[in-house]
Parts: structure tokens; C-alpha cells; sequence
């Protein structure tokens, strides 16, 4: 358990003198958070709506139904 341990402390150590020692790294760092936000939060905001949202159970459960039973 003590190497197991062990190997995790290296290994966290490892990934944050890498980010200390970063020059063009952190501005790729803050591109790559910015399109992740852009992806997961202002795209399921404005074209992914919730397709059941607003219906009670039983609502939900004909809208499932009916999808299930469609031929493609």
C-alpha cells in the first residue's frame, strides 16, 4: 500500500512541475478550457434541449414509446 501511495505522490509531482515549467502550455491550457466551456455549456444552452423536458411521467413515458416503436 506505502508503493502504491507512493507512485501517486510521483506521479502528481511529475504533472505539476510540468505545468510550472510551462511557457506556451498554459496558453494552450486556457484554449482548450475555453472550447471545452464553449462545447459542454453554451451549445447544450442554445441546441440541445432537454427532449422531455416539461412532460410528467406519463407524458414521458408515451414520447419514449412512441420513438421505440417507430421504424427507422
Amino acid at each position: 500500500m506505502k508503493g502504491f501511495l507512493q507512485f501517486f505522490v510521483r506521479v502528481a509531482r511529475f504533472y505539476v512541475e510540468g505545468f510550472r515549467s510551462m511557457t506556451w502550455g498554459r496558453t494552450l491550457w486556457i484554449l482548450i478550457l475555453v472550447k471545452l466551456f464553449v462545447i459542454f455549456v453554451v451549445l447544450r444552452i442554445f441546441f440541445f434541449q432537454p427532449a422531455l423536458g416539461g412532460m410528467d411521467e406519463a407524458e414521458k413515458q408515451e414520447a419514449v414509446g412512441r420513438a421505440l416503436s417507430q421504424n427507422p
